[in-house]
């Protein structure tokens, strides 16, 4: 029985030895995927790291919206103009009664832009009167 129990433990040291050598990392001369020795992953993409590129996309995106938002704050309204899809929300919609805005026709409604008060026809999105305070 102890001859059983020997050539087990022999055998079985054996084996984790072979399991243990061929998990190791293998690492060749001029192997540039997977990980390196420090466990951090080598970037293959000409030493690009994409978090800087993050950073500048959302900083360019930032400064465009910015732009776009002054942009349209200067934006001049003339009766007969088309109002723009982005004030046709309800968030710019306000109640004539609370505002003491005179009462919209059937098929009208008041909004409220850069502190004008804007009246557009909802059928055909044409600005119809304006009146600021």
């Amino acid at each position: 029985m102890k001859k059983i129990l020997t050539i087990l433990a022999i055998s079985f040291s054996a084996l984790m030895a072979n399991s243990i050598t061929t998990a190791a990392p293998h690492e060749k001369h001029g192997n540039h995927y997977g990980w390196d020795q420090s466990g951090q992953q080598k970037f293959n993409n000409k030493g690009r790291d994409f978090r800087e590129d993050d950073d500048e996309m959302q900083d360019k995106r930032r400064m465009r919206e910015e732009r776009g938002f002054q942009r349209l704050q200067q934006h001049k309204w003339q009766p007969g103009y088309v109002m723009p899809q982005h004030y046709r929300g309800n968030g710019y919609k306000v109640d004539y009664k609370s505002h003491d805005l005179p009462k919209p026709s059937r098929n009208q409604q008041w909004y409220k832009i850069n502190n004008d008060y804007i009246l557009v026809d909802t059928d055909s999105n044409n600005i119809v009167r304006i009146q600021g305070f």
